[in-house]
């Protein structure tokens, strides 16, 4: 006998137990409130931020190349005779002037070669003479029955031959003094002189090098490689203000010091380093003595061969719309300043730079003068924030609140 349970209990629909989802939907029921979502967090508040409006002032604007110092004369003490070393007469490392003896060689037998060839003269001086006296006679002879074509021609072949002897010992006697000059050495220019390559006692020749090296002290070139793309627009930076020519160079040392000379270019090479793209240019630049160069303490700033950080500067100051170097971002798009819209929101002002000067840097495209950018606080923004901008005056560059 079937057994049919009754009520609600048990009873089975099609898509279940009946009984199971009446209880679900009665538990769900009862816990509704505890089941509702939480509450959106309250919005924070706009990013305070400092805002400057874009200006101009007069900016002296400036490139730096990298640039080496070279002598303009160099000159190498090579002897021009065979000899033994007789004399050093100069001190390793001090300045000489043009005209000094700084060596002086074995003098003996170039004296004595002298004697020799001025007794030569001698000699073809009176040969000459005599030869002219006999040339005389036979002239005297002519209108005479004595008088012999033959005896004639002999007197004016000697004499002339005489007078060419005569020219030949004095061209040997000549040489002869200019060997027994090239015993002193003397220096050609003024500079500082180099420690010596040989001593007294040594044998010296045209072959055995230089002696020494005098290297010119004042004034010195300095010479810089650029790339065409600057001097293109170095060129037409200055072409209003004189040129090339009248650029303000000034240098930096090793140190990181400023020298106290400027410089003036004087060069610029007629053709381009192809492997670089670049022209050398060359600048002259007084290098003065400090001290006395005569007992040894005198010196100079500027040596031969050092490095220096060559810095062009325009002649005159020229008006420019600067801002400060902290508010200038850059990504793959470029360089930019936020700017702020009439909503208030961050805007993105894709910018050009030129030089930078000092905390600022020229900005030659992109912003225009009156125009307000975002200077302090730009680390919390991002482009279409809105923010709190507060501004800010370029002599009081307080940083904005922190909000």
């Amino acid at each position: 006998m079937a057994v049919r349970s009754s009520g609600l209990m048990g009873q089975r629909t099609a898509s279940g137990w009946l009984p199971s989802a009446i209880a679900c939907w009665a538990l769900a029921a009862s816990a509704g409130p505890a089941l509702a979502a939480d509450p959106a967090p309250a919005s924070r508040p706009a990013p305070v931020v400092g805002t400057l409006v874009a200006g101009t002032r007069p900016v002296t604007q400036t490139r730096q190349f990298t640039g080496r110092v070279q002598a303009i004369d160099s000159v190498a003490l090579i002897p021009r005779v065979t000899a033994y070393l007789d004399e050093r007469l100069f001190k390793e490392g001090s300045e000489v002037h043009k005209g000094d003896l700084l060596y002086k060689l074995e003098q003996g037998p170039f004296q004595a070669n002298v004697l020799t060839q001025q007794g030569a003269v001698a000699q073809a001086k009176a040969t000459t003479v005599n030869s002219g006296i006999q040339l005389q006679r036979q002239k005297n002879l002519q209108n005479s029955p004595a008088f012999a074509k033959e005896n004639f021609d002999n007197a004016v072949a000697s004499a002339r031959g005489n007078v060419g002897a005569l020219l030949s010992a004095q061209g040997n006697l000549q040489y002869a003094q200019i060997q027994l000059d090239y015993t002193e050495i003397r220096a050609p220019i003024d500079g500082r002189i180099t420690a010596t390559a040989v001593n007294p006692g040594n044998v010296v020749s045209p072959n055995s090098g230089a002696l020494a090296t005098i290297v010119s002290q004042d004034p010195m070139y300095v010479l810089f490689p650029v790339a065409t793309r600057d001097l293109l627009a170095m060129r037409s930076s200055f072409a209003s203000q004189g040129g090339l020519g009248a650029a303000k160079l000034t240098f930096t040392l090793a140190d990181g010091s400023t020298y106290d000379q400027t410089g003036k270019l004087d060069y610029v090479a007629p053709t381009v380093a192809t492997n670089t793209d670049t022209l050398n240019l060359r600048a002259t630049v007084p290098n003065p003595l400090h001290g006395a160069a005569e007992s040894g303490t005198g010196s100079r700033t500027l040596f031969d061969g050092e490095f220096v950080t060559v810095t062009v500067g325009d002649p005159q100051p020229q008006t420019q719309l600067v801002v400060p170097r902290a508010a200038v971002l850059a990504d793959q798009q470029g360089t930019y300043v936020y700017g702020v819209d009439d909503k208030g929101d961050a805007t993105r002002i894709d910018i050009t730079l030129g030089d930078e000067d000092g905390t600022d840097v020229v900005v030659r495209h992109g912003l225009k003068p009156g125009q307000t950018f975002i200077a302090d606080g730009i680390q919390r923004v991002h482009l279409g924030q809105k923010v709190d901008a507060k501004p800010m005056s370029r002599d009081n560059n307080a940083p904005a609140a922190h909000g």
